[in-house]
């Protein structure tokens, strides 16, 4: 039998068959549908919802107290709430009973500081009671009283604005504020000037009728004392609550009304980055 690859009519020569292609792709990168990015960023997405979510069950879920002892556990520290607190350098520094608060309330409740009072409030002072009412209605009436009888002298107006009322964990507490223009005490001693009396004893009459335990705390600026001189700014500090004590007990406050007196030296500076 004849071979066909060889001769006759069915052979096919061989440079009729079809060539073979062979296809290399090559994949560079990760830019197939966009690359991986939309991937992460999606999930990034998925989770801040469910932490959004979460918040918002935890406050619906949480008891009044609980709220409040988280508040109170990020609460920042008087000192770093004094100098980054916004707010003008008036005598409430800037708040008022009227605005509106950022307490922890359930879901929907919003109000003023005076007003949001959840219903489920119970307790004093540390359980997050209706103690937060109480204080600020006691922060009003200190800093109008002292502004009132402030605006009767016309050499002491100008000094409202060195008098400021703020809250904080322990009550209500109020500053005497140096600036260019007025001075508490004397340079390096613990010899209170004379319109430094004359406000001392406004804002002793200003307190007298709350009838509440008083604590006085004393500063001092971070300057070095000059060679030869004996003392150091924690004593100067601790005499100048001294000599406030004093003032206030000739203006009308009880002797027994004195929690305690305190000196901090220059550590905490009302101006961190210029405690000179």
């Amino acid at each position: 039998m004849a071979d066909p690859t060889q001769s006759g009519e069915g052979a096919a020569p061989a440079e009729a068959l079809a060539p073979i292609i062979v296809k290399k792709i090559t994949i560079e990168g990760g830019g197939g549908h966009h690359g991986g990015a939309w991937k992460v960023a999606y999930a990034d997405f998925v989770t801040a919802m469910m932490a959004f979510f979460l918040l918002l069950w935890l406050l619906g879920a949480t008891t009044e107290k609980q709220r409040k002892g988280l508040a109170d556990y990020f609460t920042p520290t008087l000192v770093k709430l004094r100098n980054e607190s916004a707010g003008s350098n008036g005598m409430l520094g800037g708040s008022s009973i009227t605005d509106v608060d950022n307490y922890p309330n359930r879901a929907g409740q919003t109000g003023t500081q005076s007003l949001t009072i959840p219903r489920d409030t119970t307790g004093g002072p540390k359980e997050g009671g209706a103690d937060i009412h109480k204080r600020a209605k006691r922060q009003q009436d200190i800093a109008k009283r002292i502004e009132e009888k402030l605006a009767l002298k016309e050499r002491l107006k100008r000094l409202s604005k060195q008098v400021r009322v703020v809250r904080d964990p322990q009550g209500v507490r109020i500053d005497l504020v140096d600036d260019a223009d007025f001075s508490m005490f004397h340079l390096g001693s613990t010899m209170m000037t004379a319109e430094a009396q004359e406000v001392v004893a406004i804002i002793a009459q200003a307190v007298q009728p709350e009838g509440r335990q008083l604590i006085v705390r004393g500063h001092t600026d971070a300057l070095p004392w000059t060679n030869g001189r004996k003392g150091n700014n924690w004593a100067l500090s601790a005499g100048r609550a001294e000599s406030t004590r004093q003032v206030l007990m000739r203006s009308g406050i009880g002797r027994n009304q004195f929690e305690r007196i305190e000196g901090v030296a220059d550590r905490e500076p009302l101006i961190a980055d210029d405690p000179m």
